[in-house]
């Protein structure tokens, strides 16, 4: 899926001190699911399968980039384990249905970048 053109311009208006990295993500996460699109949701690029979102890039405060990996706004019964195995420790995870990965530079994205896009992957998956 190519990147969303109303997304690009959201984040150009911004000026965001770390839009190289929120770039790199952009495209390791449509890259790694084909069935997502792309929209602005809570002030950042966000992530969804039909109308179903599923991953919110949080980009403000500017000092590192959080990819919040959900089931959508709607609290929903929580599954008695994590929704997918994390053995990297990738995942700091709030329920067994939400967890938030923290980017504080390039270097750490890319050195995640194959870990991050099977997570993605696996996500969306195990969300349907």
């Amino acid at each position: 899926m190519p990147l969303n053109t109303e997304v690009t311009r959201f984040l150009d208006e911004l000026n965001h001190p770390l839009r190289q990295e929120i770039e790199v993500l952009r495209q390791i996460i449509l890259e790694a699911e084909k069935s997502l699109t792309e929209n602005i949701k809570w002030n950042g690029p966000n992530y969804a399968v039909g109308e179903e979102d599923r991953i919110t890039m949080r980009i403000q405060p500017p000092k590192q980039i959080q990819l919040v990996f959900h089931r959508g706004a709607k609290v929903k019964e929580q599954p008695k384990e994590k929704l997918l195995k994390d053995d990297a420790g990738l995942l700091d995870w709030r329920t067994n249905d939400r967890a938030v990965a923290s980017f504080k530079n390039l270097a750490v994205i890319e050195a995640s970048r194959e870990l991050l896009s099977r997570i993605v992957s696996e996500w969306i998956k195990s969300t349907l």
